[in-house]
Protein backbone atom coordinates (compact mmCIF):
# COMPACT_ATOMS: atom_id res chain seq x y z
CA UNK A 1 0.00 0.00 0.00
CA UNK A 2 1.04 3.52 -0.98
CA UNK A 3 1.16 6.31 1.96
CA UNK A 4 -0.49 9.45 0.29
CA UNK A 5 -0.81 12.89 1.71
CA UNK A 6 -4.01 14.78 0.57
CA UNK A 7 -4.23 18.13 0.67
CA UNK A 8 -7.41 20.40 0.04
CA UNK A 9 -8.12 24.11 0.12
CA UNK A 10 -11.24 26.26 -0.33
CA UNK A 11 -14.63 27.54 0.65
CA UNK A 12 -15.84 26.35 3.80
CA UNK A 13 -19.29 25.33 4.65
CA UNK A 14 -21.51 22.57 6.47
CA UNK A 15 -21.04 18.89 4.95
CA UNK A 16 -17.65 19.09 3.39
CA UNK A 17 -16.13 16.64 5.84
CA UNK A 18 -19.15 14.47 5.93
CA UNK A 19 -18.87 14.42 1.99
CA UNK A 20 -14.60 13.84 1.81
CA UNK A 21 -15.17 11.46 4.36
CA UNK A 22 -18.01 9.19 2.54
CA UNK A 23 -15.53 9.54 -1.10
CA UNK A 24 -12.82 8.44 0.79
CA UNK A 25 -14.54 5.30 1.68
CA UNK A 26 -15.99 4.64 -1.75
CA UNK A 27 -12.89 5.13 -3.51
CA UNK A 28 -11.76 2.17 -1.23
CA UNK A 29 -8.82 4.29 0.69
CA UNK A 30 -8.13 3.76 4.36
CA UNK A 31 -7.89 7.16 6.42
CA UNK A 32 -5.02 7.02 8.75
CA UNK A 33 -4.72 10.45 9.76
CA UNK A 34 -7.23 14.35 9.13
CA UNK A 35 -6.91 17.76 10.24
CA UNK A 36 -9.13 20.54 9.70
CA UNK A 37 -8.60 24.65 10.25
CA UNK A 38 -10.83 27.02 8.56
CA UNK A 39 -9.62 30.53 8.59
CA UNK A 40 -12.77 33.33 8.06
CA UNK A 41 -14.75 31.39 5.05
CA UNK A 42 -11.87 29.50 3.59
CA UNK A 43 -10.90 25.30 4.42
CA UNK A 44 -7.58 23.86 5.09
CA UNK A 45 -8.11 20.58 4.79
CA UNK A 46 -4.74 17.84 5.69
CA UNK A 47 -5.73 14.21 5.32
CA UNK A 48 -3.63 11.14 5.34
CA UNK A 49 -4.92 7.66 3.33
CA UNK A 50 -3.04 4.03 3.06
CA UNK A 51 -4.37 3.55 -1.03
CA UNK A 52 -4.14 -0.44 -2.42
CA UNK A 53 -4.22 1.38 -5.93
CA UNK A 54 -1.74 2.90 -8.73
CA UNK A 55 -1.27 6.88 -7.42
CA UNK A 56 -2.82 8.00 -10.67
CA UNK A 57 -5.76 6.55 -9.83
CA UNK A 58 -6.47 7.76 -6.47
CA UNK A 59 -6.00 11.33 -7.67
CA UNK A 60 -7.72 11.30 -10.37
CA UNK A 61 -10.75 9.80 -8.20
CA UNK A 62 -9.43 12.50 -5.07
CA UNK A 63 -9.28 15.45 -7.75
CA UNK A 64 -13.03 14.17 -8.66
CA UNK A 65 -13.79 14.85 -5.42
CA UNK A 66 -12.76 18.12 -4.53
CA UNK A 67 -14.07 19.33 -8.03
CA UNK A 68 -17.39 18.02 -6.52
CA UNK A 69 -16.72 20.14 -3.35
CA UNK A 70 -15.07 23.28 -4.99
CA UNK A 71 -11.94 22.32 -3.25
CA UNK A 72 -8.11 22.62 -4.92
CA UNK A 73 -6.80 19.06 -4.30
CA UNK A 74 -3.12 18.63 -3.85
CA UNK A 75 -1.56 15.01 -3.35
CA UNK A 76 1.66 14.24 -2.19
CA UNK A 77 3.54 10.76 -1.75
CA UNK A 78 5.54 11.11 1.16
CA UNK A 79 5.60 10.34 4.79
CA UNK A 80 4.62 12.94 6.99
CA UNK A 81 7.13 13.53 9.62
CA UNK A 82 6.32 12.67 13.17
CA UNK A 83 8.55 14.21 16.21
CA UNK A 84 12.41 13.92 15.11
CA UNK A 85 15.14 11.90 17.41
CA UNK A 86 16.10 14.16 19.58
CA UNK A 87 13.52 16.64 19.26
CA UNK A 88 10.74 17.72 21.64
CA UNK A 89 7.73 19.32 21.01
CA UNK A 90 7.47 22.76 22.81
CA UNK A 91 4.07 25.06 22.84
CA UNK A 92 5.14 28.76 22.95
CA UNK A 93 2.09 31.33 24.24
CA UNK A 94 2.32 35.01 22.77
CA UNK A 95 0.30 37.84 24.71
CA UNK A 96 -0.04 41.19 23.98
CA UNK A 97 -2.73 44.02 23.77
CA UNK A 98 -1.87 43.54 21.16
CA UNK A 99 1.25 41.25 19.65
CA UNK A 100 2.81 43.27 17.36
CA UNK A 101 3.86 41.90 13.65
CA UNK A 102 7.26 42.37 14.87
CA UNK A 103 6.85 40.55 18.09
CA UNK A 104 5.42 37.48 16.48
CA UNK A 105 8.66 38.16 13.59
CA UNK A 106 11.14 37.84 16.34
CA UNK A 107 9.57 34.96 18.03
CA UNK A 108 9.46 33.02 14.46
CA UNK A 109 13.30 34.14 14.23
CA UNK A 110 14.42 32.96 17.40
CA UNK A 111 12.80 29.78 16.53
CA UNK A 112 14.74 29.19 13.45
CA UNK A 113 18.12 30.06 15.10
CA UNK A 114 17.83 27.23 17.21
CA UNK A 115 16.48 25.16 14.68
CA UNK A 116 12.90 24.31 15.66
CA UNK A 117 10.17 23.43 13.05
CA UNK A 118 6.71 25.65 13.76
CA UNK A 119 4.25 23.11 13.44
CA UNK A 120 0.71 25.00 13.87
CA UNK A 121 0.21 27.89 14.86
CA UNK A 122 -3.13 29.00 16.34
CA UNK A 123 -4.96 31.87 17.77
CA UNK A 124 -6.58 31.86 21.01
CA UNK A 125 -7.79 35.27 21.48
CA UNK A 126 -8.16 38.33 19.42
CA UNK A 127 -11.10 40.84 21.06
CA UNK A 128 -9.48 41.90 24.43
CA UNK A 129 -6.04 40.37 24.63
CA UNK A 130 -4.43 39.15 21.35
CA UNK A 131 -2.75 35.23 22.24
CA UNK A 132 -0.85 33.35 19.28
CA UNK A 133 -0.04 29.74 20.26
CA UNK A 134 2.93 28.51 17.94
CA UNK A 135 3.82 24.58 18.34
CA UNK A 136 6.64 23.54 17.03
CA UNK A 137 9.89 20.82 16.96
CA UNK A 138 12.95 21.88 19.37
CA UNK A 139 15.82 20.08 19.14
CA UNK A 140 16.33 18.60 22.88
CA UNK A 141 19.96 20.15 23.32
CA UNK A 142 18.71 23.64 22.04
CA UNK A 143 15.63 23.59 24.72
CA UNK A 144 17.13 25.62 27.56
CA UNK A 145 18.64 28.34 25.34
CA UNK A 146 16.08 29.01 22.68
CA UNK A 147 13.50 29.42 26.41
CA UNK A 148 15.86 31.69 27.50
CA UNK A 149 16.29 33.76 24.56
CA UNK A 150 12.93 34.20 23.55
CA UNK A 151 11.99 35.54 27.20
CA UNK A 152 14.89 37.94 26.27
CA UNK A 153 12.83 39.00 23.22
CA UNK A 154 10.03 39.90 25.44
CA UNK A 155 12.11 41.50 27.91
CA UNK A 156 11.18 45.23 27.56
CA UNK A 157 8.64 44.64 25.03
CA UNK A 158 5.23 45.17 24.78
CA UNK A 159 4.09 41.40 24.70
CA UNK A 160 5.10 38.37 27.06
CA UNK A 161 6.14 35.07 26.17
CA UNK A 162 5.85 31.65 27.44
CA UNK A 163 7.27 28.04 26.72
CA UNK A 164 6.12 24.70 27.34
CA UNK A 165 6.92 21.37 26.66
CA UNK A 166 3.57 19.92 25.68
CA UNK A 167 2.50 16.81 26.51
CA UNK A 168 0.06 15.42 29.12
CA UNK A 169 1.86 17.34 31.69
CA UNK A 170 0.66 20.15 30.00
CA UNK A 171 -3.17 19.35 30.41
CA UNK A 172 -3.12 17.28 34.03
CA UNK A 173 -3.28 20.60 36.17
CA UNK A 174 -5.46 20.08 39.03
CA UNK A 175 -4.81 22.63 41.33
CA UNK A 176 -3.93 26.19 40.88
CA UNK A 177 -2.76 28.11 44.43
CA UNK A 178 -2.13 31.58 44.34
CA UNK A 179 -1.32 34.88 46.31
CA UNK A 180 -3.91 37.43 47.16
CA UNK A 181 -2.59 41.03 47.63
CA UNK A 182 -1.75 42.47 43.94
CA UNK A 183 -2.75 39.24 42.45
CA UNK A 184 -5.90 37.75 43.20
CA UNK A 185 -6.79 41.91 44.52
CA UNK A 186 -5.84 45.68 43.42
CA UNK A 187 -4.31 46.32 46.74
CA UNK A 188 -1.68 45.43 49.73
CA UNK A 189 -4.48 45.19 52.49
CA UNK A 190 -1.68 45.77 54.98
CA UNK A 191 -1.14 49.29 53.62
CA UNK A 192 -4.56 49.87 54.10
CA UNK A 193 -5.10 48.99 57.45
CA UNK A 194 -2.21 51.19 57.98
CA UNK A 195 -4.26 54.02 56.72
CA UNK A 196 -7.22 53.43 58.39
CA UNK A 197 -4.74 53.64 61.32
CA UNK A 198 -3.19 57.08 60.12
CA UNK A 199 0.06 55.18 60.23
CA UNK A 200 0.67 54.59 56.26
CA UNK A 201 3.97 56.65 56.09
CA UNK A 202 5.60 54.15 59.30
CA UNK A 203 4.13 51.34 57.29
CA UNK A 204 5.85 52.01 54.06
CA UNK A 205 9.12 52.76 55.65
CA UNK A 206 8.69 49.34 57.33
CA UNK A 207 8.11 47.40 53.65
CA UNK A 208 10.89 49.74 52.29
CA UNK A 209 13.08 48.23 54.84
CA UNK A 210 12.25 44.30 54.09
CA UNK A 211 12.43 45.19 50.37
CA UNK A 212 15.87 46.22 50.82
CA UNK A 213 16.54 43.08 52.82
CA UNK A 214 16.86 44.39 56.16
CA UNK A 215 13.96 42.73 57.79
CA UNK A 216 12.67 39.19 57.01
CA UNK A 217 8.89 38.79 55.92
CA UNK A 218 7.69 37.49 59.64
CA UNK A 219 9.55 40.65 61.53
CA UNK A 220 8.76 42.95 59.07
CA UNK A 221 4.74 41.51 59.59
CA UNK A 222 5.35 42.14 63.34
CA UNK A 223 6.61 45.56 62.89
CA UNK A 224 3.63 46.24 60.70
CA UNK A 225 0.74 45.16 62.77
CA UNK A 226 1.68 46.29 65.88
CA UNK A 227 1.21 49.68 64.23
CA UNK A 228 -2.21 48.97 64.08
CA UNK A 229 -2.85 48.17 67.51
CA UNK A 230 -6.30 49.94 68.87
CA UNK A 231 -7.52 49.61 65.24
CA UNK A 232 -11.17 48.99 65.54
CA UNK A 233 -12.38 46.31 64.27
CA UNK A 234 -15.15 47.91 62.15
CA UNK A 235 -12.06 49.31 60.28
CA UNK A 236 -11.50 45.84 58.22
CA UNK A 237 -14.70 45.63 57.17
CA UNK A 238 -15.14 49.65 55.66
CA UNK A 239 -11.29 48.76 53.99
CA UNK A 240 -12.88 45.18 52.84
CA UNK A 241 -15.34 47.84 50.90
CA UNK A 242 -12.51 49.35 49.04
CA UNK A 243 -11.38 46.73 48.06
CA UNK A 244 -11.51 45.17 44.27
CA UNK A 245 -11.00 42.11 42.77
CA UNK A 246 -8.24 42.36 39.96
CA UNK A 247 -9.50 42.24 36.11
CA UNK A 248 -10.31 38.86 35.16
CA UNK A 249 -10.37 36.96 38.72
CA UNK A 250 -13.84 35.91 38.95
CA UNK A 251 -13.37 34.66 35.10
CA UNK A 252 -10.48 32.48 35.49
CA UNK A 253 -12.20 30.89 38.94
CA UNK A 254 -15.11 30.47 37.30
CA UNK A 255 -13.23 29.25 34.31
CA UNK A 256 -11.14 26.84 36.42
CA UNK A 257 -13.65 25.13 38.31
CA UNK A 258 -15.47 24.47 35.24
CA UNK A 259 -12.43 22.76 34.34
CA UNK A 260 -12.65 21.06 37.84
CA UNK A 261 -9.51 22.74 39.18
CA UNK A 262 -9.05 23.15 42.92
CA UNK A 263 -8.55 26.15 44.01
CA UNK A 264 -6.50 27.65 46.76
CA UNK A 265 -5.51 31.74 47.98
CA UNK A 266 -2.28 31.74 50.18
CA UNK A 267 -1.62 35.40 51.54
CA UNK A 268 0.44 36.80 53.32
CA UNK A 269 -2.20 39.12 54.52
CA UNK A 270 -4.87 38.32 56.88
CA UNK A 271 -7.75 35.63 57.52
CA UNK A 272 -10.21 38.42 57.56
CA UNK A 273 -10.50 39.09 53.92
CA UNK A 274 -8.81 35.61 52.88
CA UNK A 275 -12.30 34.03 54.12
CA UNK A 276 -14.18 36.30 52.51
CA UNK A 277 -12.47 36.23 49.13
CA UNK A 278 -12.99 32.47 49.73
CA UNK A 279 -16.44 32.61 50.29
CA UNK A 280 -17.14 35.52 47.83
CA UNK A 281 -15.30 33.24 44.95
CA UNK A 282 -16.15 29.13 45.86
CA UNK A 283 -12.77 29.01 46.70
CA UNK A 284 -11.63 25.25 48.38
CA UNK A 285 -8.90 26.81 50.25
CA UNK A 286 -8.19 29.67 51.95
CA UNK A 287 -4.61 30.48 54.06
CA UNK A 288 -3.55 33.21 55.56
CA UNK A 289 -2.44 35.20 59.28
CA UNK A 290 -4.76 35.66 61.88
CA UNK A 291 -5.47 39.31 63.38
CA UNK A 292 -5.66 38.85 66.99
CA UNK A 293 -8.16 40.87 68.57
CA UNK A 294 -9.47 42.10 71.80
CA UNK A 295 -13.06 42.63 72.33
CA UNK A 296 -13.78 45.24 69.44
CA UNK A 297 -9.93 46.20 68.51
CA UNK A 298 -6.82 44.91 67.24
CA UNK A 299 -3.82 43.91 69.68
CA UNK A 300 -1.31 44.61 67.19
CA UNK A 301 -0.26 40.86 67.22
CA UNK A 302 -1.00 38.09 64.87
CA UNK A 303 -1.81 34.55 66.31
CA UNK A 304 -0.32 31.29 64.87
CA UNK A 305 2.48 30.64 62.25
CA UNK A 306 3.21 33.18 59.89
CA UNK A 307 2.20 32.65 56.39
CA UNK A 308 5.55 33.64 54.50
CA UNK A 309 7.13 32.31 51.54
CA UNK A 310 8.44 29.02 53.17
CA UNK A 311 4.72 28.18 54.72
CA UNK A 312 3.69 28.82 51.61
CA UNK A 313 5.10 25.68 49.56
CA UNK A 314 4.65 23.91 52.86
CA UNK A 315 0.68 24.52 52.18
CA UNK A 316 1.34 23.53 48.51
CA UNK A 317 2.30 20.68 49.66
CA UNK A 318 -0.07 20.23 52.39
CA UNK A 319 -2.86 20.97 49.69
CA UNK A 320 -1.65 18.59 47.09
CA UNK A 321 -1.15 15.87 49.48
CA UNK A 322 -5.09 16.18 50.29
CA UNK A 323 -5.98 16.11 47.31
CA UNK A 324 -4.15 13.32 45.61
CA UNK A 325 -2.21 15.60 43.60
CA UNK A 326 1.52 15.41 42.39
CA UNK A 327 3.66 18.53 42.52
CA UNK A 328 3.95 18.98 38.87
CA UNK A 329 -0.35 19.36 38.41
CA UNK A 330 -0.08 22.49 40.86
CA UNK A 331 -0.15 25.83 39.53
CA UNK A 332 1.20 28.31 41.44
CA UNK A 333 0.69 32.40 40.81
CA UNK A 334 2.37 35.33 42.96
CA UNK A 335 3.61 38.59 42.30
CA UNK A 336 6.18 38.93 45.10
CA UNK A 337 9.56 37.48 46.47
CA UNK A 338 7.51 35.30 49.16
CA UNK A 339 5.85 33.58 46.18
CA UNK A 340 8.78 32.54 45.21
CA UNK A 341 8.84 29.35 46.75
CA UNK A 342 5.70 27.69 45.53
CA UNK A 343 6.33 28.99 42.08
CA UNK A 344 9.50 26.62 42.49
CA UNK A 345 7.48 24.01 43.77
CA UNK A 346 4.52 23.66 41.30
CA UNK A 347 4.48 22.24 37.65
CA UNK A 348 3.70 25.62 36.49
CA UNK A 349 4.94 28.72 38.10
CA UNK A 350 3.95 32.03 37.10
CA UNK A 351 4.72 35.81 37.94
CA UNK A 352 1.83 37.90 37.51
CA UNK A 353 2.61 41.75 37.05
CA UNK A 354 5.53 41.29 39.13
CA UNK A 355 8.76 43.14 40.25
CA UNK A 356 11.47 42.78 38.14
CA UNK A 357 13.65 40.47 40.46
CA UNK A 358 10.32 37.85 40.53
CA UNK A 359 10.02 38.35 37.35
CA UNK A 360 13.66 37.35 36.81
CA UNK A 361 13.29 34.19 38.62
CA UNK A 362 9.91 33.13 38.17
CA UNK A 363 9.73 29.96 35.75
CA UNK A 364 6.79 31.82 33.56
CA UNK A 365 6.15 35.61 33.36
CA UNK A 366 2.39 37.35 32.55
CA UNK A 367 2.39 41.24 32.34
CA UNK A 368 -1.00 41.54 31.64
CA UNK A 369 -3.99 43.66 33.01
CA UNK A 370 -6.55 40.60 33.12
CA UNK A 371 -5.77 37.30 35.42
CA UNK A 372 -7.09 35.51 33.29
CA UNK A 373 -4.86 35.84 30.58
CA UNK A 374 -3.32 32.71 32.71
CA UNK A 375 -5.88 30.32 31.33
CA UNK A 376 -4.29 30.69 27.80
CA UNK A 377 -1.18 29.10 28.75
CA UNK A 378 -3.37 26.27 29.18
CA UNK A 379 -4.38 26.44 25.96
CA UNK A 380 -8.05 27.77 26.71
CA UNK A 381 -9.47 29.36 24.01
CA UNK A 382 -11.35 32.87 24.40
CA UNK A 383 -14.83 31.49 22.75
CA UNK A 384 -14.20 28.94 25.55
CA UNK A 385 -13.85 31.89 27.99
CA UNK A 386 -17.08 33.61 27.10
CA UNK A 387 -19.12 30.66 26.45
CA UNK A 388 -18.75 29.89 30.34
CA UNK A 389 -18.91 33.67 31.45
CA UNK A 390 -22.23 34.07 29.41
CA UNK A 391 -23.60 30.42 31.01
CA UNK A 392 -22.76 31.83 34.46
CA UNK A 393 -23.44 35.48 34.30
Amino acid sequence: MRNLWVHMTGPDRPGVLGRLLEGVADLGLELTDVEQVSVGDRLILVFAVRSPVELTDAHAGLSDLGNELGLTVELRDERRPATPDGHVLMVVTVLGEPVPATGLAQVGQMLARHGANIRRVETLARRRLHCVEMLATVPLPAVADLTRDLLAVATGAEFDVAVQEEGLGRRAKRLVVMDVDSTLIQAEVIDELAAAAGVKEQCAAITLRAMNGELDFPAALAERVALLKGLPVSALEEVRGRIAYTEGARSLVRVLKEMGYRIGILSGGFTYFTDRFQAELGLDYAFANVLEVDGDTLTGRTAGPIVDGARKADLVREIAAREGIRLDQVIAIGDGANDLPMMGLAGLGIAFNAKPRVRQMAPYSINRKGLDAILFLLGVREEEIERVEARVG
